[in-house]
């Protein structure tokens, strides 16, 4: 079971500023906007591995290192790195015990094991090593995306320079991996999380003031988080859960290109948002996958195309299914399914979530208004036989 209070703490991480000792850019340096960033970022390693090296990786293991890592920072809050290091050199049992336990009234009546991964993922350092791994090494790639604006702002500060050398330091330990040493060439790979960390400084509901602010970026891992939660809870197949997941992180990726445009104007003209996919894929085509191997462009292709419709691979062939076809039928790992239908409804539930978080921080504007009609459409629908209705419960006594 879904609870409200783990929906509530994946927000906290939009109000973390990070590098808040230093000057830096407003916009794109909250916590959420990292942890996106890092799993991205883990997911081109990852794929690096698998292609360069024939590397087995366990996707399954990977996206829930990455969610229960996110959760252990949000608990252990804004601990500044060089600290938090020595903290969990000289304390790491005592402060990841105590991690678990803010955890776990939130976590474990959640399907798939999670609260009992979660506890081994924290405690056993041989569990899953090569996925922590690669999330170690995204989490300094993002933190160094990050330092290489952070430095411009700082130059001459007393101590950026042994920052600086601090993170290529750590950095360096991670060279055995094929996507650190792709990326450290600074060719397309690399610029394709130069593209993706765009999306950190493109604000969600621009025209209206909001609290806490999120950008593209954080509603993409949000959408991602709750899509994966809603497929432990449908006891989806591993590759389900896997494409659920990735396809809430990539759903809005175009978006670096065409920027958000808002739902009443594709809707204010007949036929405009058809014509708004067609040019978003035309830029996903010309712009986004020549950064990355060929052998990836199917993949990320169907996370992105047509991502709110539910679907299957049969053969070489993409063919759309209910999620309640898949489930009766399809759950299996063999035919790849992806449920489109619950990312749309975790997209709509995420943005539900930011309009009623700041109107309880008494920011109101008519646009954050016309967001509460979402909960008409979800007020007794069932997905996969997964009620949303109670998910948006969660927040309508804030409306």
């Amino acid at each position: 079971m879904i609870r409200k209070a783990l929906v509530d703490i994946v927000y906290e991480a939009a109000h973390m500023q990070r590098w808040n000792d230093h000057i830096r850019p407003h916009q794109g340096f909250s916590e959420l906007d990292k942890q996106a960033h890092k799993i991205i970022i883990a997911f081109v390693l990852s794929k690096f591995e698998e292609t360069d090296r024939s590397t087995i990786i366990d996707w399954q293991a990977l996206i829930e290192g990455a969610v229960f890592e996110f959760l252990q920072r949000i608990v252990l809050t804004d601990i500044k790195p060089p600290i938090y290091h020595k903290l969990m050199a000289e304390k790491g049992r005592e402060l990841n015990a105590w991690v678990i336990n803010q955890l776990k009234n939130k976590t474990e009546d959640l399907k798939g094991d999670f609260y009992r991964k979660l506890v081994t993922y924290l405690e056993d350092p041989t569990y899953s090593t090569l996925e922590k791994r690669i999330l170690k090494a995204s989490h300094y790639l993002a933190t160094n995306w990050e330092f290489s604006i952070i430095y411009r702002f700082n130059a001459g500060i007393y101590g950026v320079e042994q920052t600086k050398q601090n993170i290529e330091n750590e950095l360096e330990e991670y060279y055995d991996l094929s996507g650190v040493q792709k990326l450290g060439l600074g060719k397309k790979a690399y610029n394709f999380i130069d593209l993706v960390g765009q999306l950190r400084f493109q604000k969600r509901w621009a025209q209206s003031p909001r609290i806490p602010e999120t950008s593209v970026l954080g509603h993409m891992l949000v959408v991602a988080i709750l899509s994966y939660l809603c497929s432990l809870e449908i006891e989806a197949c591993g590759m389900r859960l896997r494409n659920n997941f990735f396809a809430g992180l990539f759903h809005d990726l175009p978006e670096v290109l065409t920027r958000d445009i808002v739902s009443p104007v594709k809707r204010s003209i007949e036929g405009l948002d058809e014509i708004i996919k067609e040019i978003e894929g035309r830029q996903v085509e010309d712009r986004i996958l020549p950064l990355l191997p060929n052998s990836w462009h199917k993949e990320l292709l169907y996370y992105m195309e047509e991502e709110f419709k539910s679907k299957i691979i049969e053969g070489d062939k993409v063919t759309i299914k209910s999620s309640d076809t898949i489930n009766q039928s399809f759950n299996d790992n063999q035919f790849s399914p992806l449920d489109g239908e619950i990312v749309k409804a975790c997209d709509h539930l995420a943005a539900y979530i930011e309009v009623n978080l700041s109107i309880m921080h008494g920011i109101r504007s008519r646009h954050l208004e016309d967001g509460l009609n979402l909960y008409s459409s979800y007020e007794n629908k069932k997905i996969a036989g997964l009620n949303f209705g109670q998910f948006f419960d969660f927040y309508k006594h804030r409306s």
